[in-house]
């Protein structure tokens, strides 16, 4: 590969006793070397070759230099280490690491592919191979706790939210938001979660024009994941939690026509509904008068909007809030629910534990940078998207096992930092490959039980 010469030698004279000399000609070495555990954690989950097999690929046997499952993996292993462009394969083509994850020689194998391989790839997947992709992504990281849970969940949690994805440029579908004040697309996340478990797993991921309302997709979306959770856990309550762009007439029917399905739902304010909540704001305003703070008191109504059909039975949080040096501020909540317990418990124990879900999706735009959607075409773009929850979907599963370390509620980009960014060398020889980690590594003993964890042996 051509080096620029001026980056191959820098000399630092006068910073230490003997001037240093900077070089950058170690063969054989990479500085992502504790990438390996997201092949192992791949090798577990099946998830990139999941993603091949949904993908026909119309080139000829004799001319393929570079399989559909190459260059899945090359992408996935790429962004969950931080790569989220495909300009970024100039060199990382030629790392020994990732040549050894997409299965080749790390030293006489065949450089991987280069970025305009990698941006003819995004270009040529249709709208009906990333409806599939994205299906099998889902179905595999239920089928994933399924295993792990043994089946025994008693109630699995399912979160949707929108999240902003700012464009720069000329993106098919990218619109004016208004709410948001850019040009953005809005893509829509599904989390789930298993009983009192902290963690949210990412399953779904559908890239959205910026002028969406939050509903769209939401229904098709639900659909999808209920069924393939009732048959993953037969015996397990479901319960869905959505913010107040979801409080649409057809996503209340589906939601009101399942068994065995709790929902809460938040609500825009309404002259109506603020009615109802007079009296308890009243009842608000006077304790926080008394006592100088913050106060709030619960209650409950029933309401029906004129495009529904029935009442339901909405939670309201009647909240004054006081910051130092501001008048007061009247904070009305309002949060439709099927769910009988007491209204306070509802609001605090079900609705409000949906905010970490906000901490994930920071977690998945910081760490993994699924809003890298810089492609022109809508389509390429909802690719890298697909690719991205890939990623993260692996991250995940790391995290997962290292759940007895230091790591067990590590973001994403702590454990890249920790896991995958250690200098090492590769070494081929006839029997094995080696691979020299510095023993000064600072997470050595952490990064060796995860790996422990996901298959390998000691000693």
């Amino acid at each position: 590969m051509a080096q620029d010469a001026t980056t191959q030698r820098v000399l630092f004279p006068g910073l230490f006793r003997r001037s240093l000399v900077a070089q950058f000609d170690q063969p054989h070495a990479t500085s992502d070397a504790g990438a390996v555990l997201l092949k192992a954690a791949d090798a577990r989950l099946g998830l990139t070759q999941l993603l091949a097999d949904c993908i026909y690929d119309p080139r000829r046997g004799g001319s393929i230099v570079h399989e559909v499952e190459d260059l899945i993996r090359q992408r996935v292993f790429t962004l969950a280490c931080g790569y989220a462009d495909c300009n970024d394969a100039a060199r990382l083509a030629h790392d020994p690491i990732y040549k050894l994850l997409v299965g080749r020689d790390p030293v006489q194998g065949d450089p991987l592919a280069a970025q305009p391989t990698l941006s003819r790839f995004e270009n040529s997947v249709g709208p009906l191979t990333l409806f599939r992709m994205g299906v099998r992504v889902a179905e595999r990281v239920i089928e994933r706790h399924r295993q792990r849970l043994r089946g025994r969940a008693r109630r699995v949690t399912i979160d949707l939210d929108p999240t902003e994805d700012p464009t720069h440029g000329a993106q098919q579908l990218s619109f004016f938001n208004g709410h948001y004040d850019s040009h953005c697309y809005l893509p829509l996340l599904a989390f789930i979660s298993f009983d009192r478990e902290p963690d949210q797993y990412l399953c779904a991921a559908i890239l959205r024009p910026g002028n969406a309302p939050d509903r769209r997709a939401a229904v098709p979306l639900l659909e999808r994941l209920v069924e393939r959770v009732r048959a993953a856990f037969p015996k397990a309550r479901i319960r869905v939690r959505l913010d107040a762009g979801f409080a649409a007439p057809e996503v209340f029917a589906f939601l009101d026509a399942q068994p065995r399905l709790d929902y809460a739902v938040a609500m825009a304010k309404n002259k109506v509904l603020e009615r109802r909540a007079a009296r308890l704001m009243g009842t608000a305003r006077r304790l926080s008068r008394a006592s100088g703070e913050t106060e709030h008191v619960y209650g409950e109504c029933h309401y029906a909007a004129q495009t529904w059909p029935h009442k339901r039975r909405v939670i309201i949080k009647a909240e004054v809030v006081r910051h130092p040096g501001r008048d007061p501020k009247n904070n009305p909540r309002f949060v439709v629910t099927n769910l009988e317990k007491t209204p306070r418990w509802v609001y605090e124990r079900v609705y409000c534990e949906r905010g970490d879900v906000e901490n994930r999706i920071k977690e998945v735009k910081y760490g993994v940078q699924i809003d890298r959607t810089s492609c022109s075409s809508f389509f390429a773009n909802q690719f890298r998207v697909l690719l991205t929850v890939a990623a993260y979907v692996l991250m995940q599963e790391i995290r997962i096992h290292a759940k007895k370390t230091s790591l067990a509620r590590a973001q994403a980009a702590t454990l890249r930092d920790q896991l995958f960014k250690v200098a090492g060398w590769v070494q081929v020889s006839v029997r094995r490959i080696v691979l020299h980690l510095p023993d000064s590594f600072a997470y050595r003993d952490v990064w060796q039980q995860v790996a422990v964890a996901l298959g390998a042996r000691t000693g």
